[in-house]
C-alpha cells in the first residue's frame, strides 16, 4: 500500500492565489487551467496558433487492476454454513472457499453498524464515532454516529485509484436524524464514495416488501416484487454490466451487503421443503456433528471440545415432542433462507465468470457481521399475534402456521438454542463483544491472482478492520494523504496480505479491544482478557475473567486466578485502547434508549406532509404505537364524488387509513388482520374541507384504552372507543410505513385495492402528536361538545 507524498499550504495561501490570479489575466498562455495540473501547451489567439494538451482529470487505475467484491452475511455464527462444517449448504460459497482460503481465527467487533463502520473504514469502530447501533447515538466522539471525513472510507479510497464503486444491501451507517428524503445526503452511500447505492438504510427490512433505496430516491416496491435477495443481486448484475459495456478497462468495487440472515428469516416454501425434516435431531446433535466437520476441515484445533449450553438453553431431549417439532420448524427457515441467499450471490459470481472477469476479481465473503442472534428467546419468534401467546397455546399456533412460515405474514427469528447451535463451537452469540460467540466469524478470501493454496486455511488472528489495509496491498493501491480536501488519519488496520501467501506468516494484527454496552475485552498475542457488563451495574465492579486462545480458543478455562498479573496487564492495556480510540465514557444499551432515538420523526411534536411525498417507512417514519395524536387532512371537495385514501399507516397486518368513499369519510384500523370501520353519519361538504382524526391512548401498561374520533370541519361525525387490544397502529414488521394520498402495498382496508389514489385536491396533511397532559385535556374537551 502506497501513501502519496503531503501536499503543503503556504498560511498566506489567500492572497498568494490572488497574486496568481492577477498573473494568470495578464499571461494568457497560463490562463484558464487548474493550478493542480497545469497546461502545458499554448494558448493563442487562434487555433492554428495554439498547442494543446490533454489535462486527464479522471484517474485511472493501473492495466489489469482486479475488480473487488466485498460480500457481508448478516446475523450468521461461525458453525452454520456448509463452507465452515455447517449444516446449512451454501455451495456457491464453498466453491469460493475451495478454491481460495478460509481464515479461521478472523473477528467482528460483536453487532452491526459497528462492524459495518470498521469494516468500510479499516479503523475501529468507535475511532469512526459508530460505538453503538445508529440509533443508540450519544452526544461523545465515540457513540455519535457522525463518521468523519477525515477518515475516509474504502470506496472514497477506490475512486481515487480509478474505480468505479457500487453499494447493494444494507447500509446502517447513516446517522438516524439524517435517513430521510431531505437528507443531507453527504453520509449516505453517493456521499462517501460510492457511485451507485442500492439497497436499505436501517438494520433490518422485510424479505418481501423491503424498504428499498436507488442512490438517494425512495422506491416504491410492487406487492408481488422479487425477494429481496433477488432484487439485490439484479441489480449488482446491472451496474456490473453497465460498467463493462461502457469501459471494459476499468475495474470496479462491489460491495454486497445482504439482508439475510438478520430477522426476518423469510424465503420461498420451495427453499424450505428442501429442509423438511433435517433438524429434527436438535440443536445438540447439531453441535456434535458440525463440530467434527469443522476438525475435518481444519478451521478448529484437533482436540477441540463443546463449551456447556449456558444461558438457558435447554437441552434438546428434555424438550417435550411440540416442542421440538415447533423449533425444528424454526432451524428449517432459517437454513433455507440462507441457502437461497447464497444461491443469489452465486449467480453475481457466475455472472461474473460469464464475462470473463472472474479470474481477474479479488474477493471477500465476511461470514457475519457477529455471531447468531438469540432475539427468537426460547421458543422463536413467528409473528406479532402468535408471539403473544403462550405454553401450548402458542406451540399449537407455531405448528399450525406452516403455510404462513417465511411469507410477508410472518417475522421470523429462530429460538436462542439454534443461535448457540450456528456458533458452533464457541459460547454465547451477537451483541456479547466480549465473548467469541459474538464475535469470531469466519472469512473467505478469493484472488486466482495471489492464492496458489486452494482450498487452504489461515489462522492468523485478524479484525475486520483489516479487510481494507489487505485489499489495497493486494492491488497495490494508493491511500493519498487528502481526499475530497479533508487529510487523512492512518487507517488503524493491518493487512492480511502476507498470509494469503504463507500458511506460516506471522500474526501482525498483536492487539485488539472489544467493547458493546459495557461489556469489553482484550487480545494481546494469544491471550484474552474480557468482561460481561450487566445493564445498570457498576462497571467497576464487573468482574474479569482470562483466557489463553492460543491453547484454550473457544474460552473454556477461565485463568484470571492463576494469573492475575496477566490479567492486570491487560487491564491497563485496555484502559489505554479506550482512551485512545474514544470507547470512553462507558454506556449500557438497552431497548428502551434505542426506542427513543429509532426515527427521524422521534422528538418532533408536529410534522405537515404534502401529496406526493414518497412513502415513510423505517426509520424516517413517525413512532405511532402508544402516543395520542390527531390527523389533519385538507382537501377540496368538488364535486362531491372525490374518493381516495387521505392518510394511511402499514397495511399488512396492522395499520390504520383514513379515506373517502361512496361520498363518506371513513376510517378502518386493522389489527391481527381484523378490520374496523367508523362512517361518517354526514355527506361531504364542498370546498376546502378538514378531514381530522383524533386518536387516543388514556392510561398506560395493561388495561389501557382509548378512543377513535371522526371530525368534519371541527364537526364530530363518528367516534368509537378501544381497549387495550385494539389500540395497536403498526405491528412490528412497519414495512407499510406511512403514505400521503394513497395506500401503498398492503391495503389497511377491505373496502378498497391498493393505492386507492385520492381523485381530489389534497392539499396537505398534518400530523400532531400530543403530551398526555394535552391528550387528557383534548378528550375531555371532546366530551364536552
Amino acid at each position: 500500500m502506497k501513501r502519496r507524498k503531503k501536499r503543503t499550504t503556504h498560511p498566506n495561501g489567500f492572497l498568494i492565489g490572488w497574486f496568481l490570479v492577477g498573473i494568470f489575466a495578464a499571461n494568457p498562455t497560463y490562463a484558464q487551467h487548474s493550478p493542480q495540473q497545469p497546461f502545458k501547451g499554448h494558448i493563442g489567439k487562434t487555433l492554428e496558433e495554439s498547442v494543446p494538451y490533454k489535462i486527464t482529470y479522471n484517474k485511472k487505475a493501473a492495466p489489469g487492476s482486479p475488480n473487488i467484491v466485498w460480500i457481508l452475511i448478516d446475523d450468521a455464527g461461525f458453525g452454520a454454513t456448509s463452507a465452515f462444517g455447517g449444516l446449512v449448504e451454501t455451495p456457491n460459497i464453498e466453491k469460493l472457499a475451495n478454491n481460495g482460503l478460509r481464515f479461521s481465527n478472523f473477528h467482528t467487533t460483536g453487532i452491526c453498524s459497528p462492524t459495518r463502520a470498521s469494516l468500510l473504514t479499516g479503523r475501529n469502530h468507535h475511532s469512526v464515532h459508530m460505538g453503538m447501533l445508529t440509533p443508540a447515538t450519544k452526544d461523545f466522539p465515540g457513540y455519535d454516529t457522525w463518521m468523519p471525513f477525515e477518515k475516509a472510507n474504502v470506496a472514497e479510497i477506490l475512486r481515487e485509484n480509478g474505480y468505479n464503486t457500487f453499494a447493494v444491501g444494507k447500509w446502517h451507517q447513516t446517522p438516524v436524524v439524517e435517513n430521510g428524503q431531505a437528507g443531507p445526503f453527504n453520509r449516505w452511500p453517493l456521499g462517501r464514495g460510492f457511485d451507485h447505492f442500492y439497497g436499505f438504510l436501517p438494520g433490518a427490512t422485510d424479505q418481501w416488501h423491503p424498504e428499498l433505496w436507488e442512490d438517494q430516491t425512495k422506491l416504491d416496491i410492487e406487492p408481488n416484487a422479487d425477494h429481496l435477495n433477488k432484487l439485490l443481486a439484479d441489480k449488482a448484475i446491472k451496474y456490473i454490466s453497465n460498467q463493462k459495456s461502457v469501459d471494459p478497462e476499468k475495474p470496479f468495487f462491489l460491495y454486497l451487503a445482504t439482508g439475510a440472515t438478520h430477522a426476518p428469516h423469510q424465503v420461498a416454501k420451495e427453499w424450505i421443503d428442501k429442509y423438511r425434516g433435517k433438524f429434527d435431531m436438535g440443536w445438540d446433535k447439531y453441535r456434535e456433528l458440525v463440530l467434527e466437520k469443522q476438525k475435518k476441515l481444519g478451521v478448529v484445533p484437533a482436540n477441540a471440545t463443546l463449551p456447556p449450553r449456558g444461558q438457558d438453553v435447554k437441552a434438546w431431549e428434555s424438550l417435550t415432542a411440540k416442542e421440538k417439532k415447533a423449533s425444528a420448524k424454526f432451524m428449517e427457515v432459517y437454513a433455507a433462507f440462507y441457502s437461497y441467499t447464497d444461491y443469489e450471490i452465486g449467480r453475481v459470481i457466475n455472472y461474473l465468470e460469464q464475462i470473463d472477469q472472474l479470474e481477474n476479481t479479488l474477493i471477500f465473503v465476511v461470514l457475519g457481521d457477529n455471531g447468531a442472534s438469540k432475539a427468537g428467546a426460547q421458543t422463536g419468534n413467528l409473528n406479532g399475534e402468535i408471539n403473544q401467546l403462550k405454553g401450548e397455546e402458542k406451540l399449537d399456533a407455531i405448528l399450525a402456521a406452516g403455510d404462513i412460515m417465511g411469507t410477508d405474514l410472518s417475522h421470523m427469528d429462530y429460538p436462542k438454542g439454534w443461535a448457540m447451535a450456528a456458533n458452533t463451537p464457541f459460547q454465547y452469540w451477537k451483541s456479547d463483544a466480549n465473548a467469541e460467540g459474538g464475535t469470531h466469524n469466519p472469512l473467505i478470501v478469493y484472488y486466482p491472482k495471489a492464492i496458489k493454496d486452494k482450498g487452504g486455511v489461515r489462522n492468523q488472528y485478524g479484525h475486520v478492520m483489516d479487510v481494507l489495509p489487505t485489499t489495497l496491498e493486494l492491488i497495490h493501491a494508493e491511500y493519498p494523504d487528502t481526499i475530497n480536501g479533508y487529510p487523512q488519519e492512518p487507517i488503524e488496520g493491518v493487512s492480511l496480505a502476507d498470509a494469503l501467501q504463507h500458511a506460516d506468516a506471522p500474526d501482525k494484527h498483536k492487539v485488539q479491544y472489544y467493547e458493546i454496552s459495557g461489556s469489553r475485552a482484550i487480545y494481546r498475542d494469544g491471550w484474552k482478557a474480557e468482561t460481561w457488563h450487566k445493564p445498570g451495574g457498576n462497571f467497576d465492579q464487573d468482574v474479569w475473567e482470562l483466557y489463553h486462545l492460543s491453547n484454550d480458543f473457544n474460552e473454556q478455562v477461565d485463568l484470571s486466578a492463576k494469573y492475575p498479573d496477566t490479567l492486570k496487564a491487560l487491564q491497563n492495556l485496555f484502559d489505554q485502547q479506550a482512551w485512545k480510540y474514544n470507547v470512553y465514557p462507558l454506556k449500557d444499551f438497552t431497548s428502551a434508549r434505542l426506542a427513543q432515538n429509532r426515527s427521524v420523526y422521534s422528538k418532533v411534536s408536529q410534522l405537515t406532509l404534502y401529496p406526493g411525498v414518497d412513502n415513510l417507512v423505517g426509520v424516517s417514519t413517525p413512532v405511532y404505537n402508544g402516543k395520542s395524536f390527531d390527523v389533519v387532512a385538507e382537501a377540496s371537495i368538488i364535486t362531491g364524488k372525490e374518493q381516495g385514501v387521505l392518510f394511511a399507516i402499514g397495511g399488512i397486518k396492522s395499520g390504520i387509513s383514513l379515506f373517502i368513499q361512496d361520498g363518506k369519510l371513513q376510517y378502518a384500523h386493522k389489527v391481527d388482520d381484523q378490520v374496523q370501520y367508523l362512517v361518517a353519519d354526514k355527506v361531504l361538504p364542498k370546498g376546502r374541507v378538514r378531514f381530522k382524526l383524533a386518536y387516543r391512548v388514556n392510561g398506560a401498561g395493561k388495561g389501557r384504552t382509548g378512543t377513535e374520533t371522526l371530525y368534519i370541519n371541527d364537526e364530530k361525525v363518528g367516534e368509537r372507543n378501544l381497549s387495550d387490544g385494539q389500540l395497536q397502529i403498526v405491528s412490528e414488521n412497519r414495512v407499510d410505513g406511512t403514505d400521503v394520498g394513497r395506500d401503498l402495498h398492503a391495503a389497511v382496508a377491505d373496502k378498497y385495492q391498493s393505492p386507492f389514489n385520492f381523485s381530489g385536491n389534497l392539499h396537505k396533511v398534518s400530523v400532531n402528536f400530543l403530551k398526555s397532559k394535552d391528550a387528557a385535556a383534548s378528550a375531555n374537551a371532546d366530551t364536552e361538545e
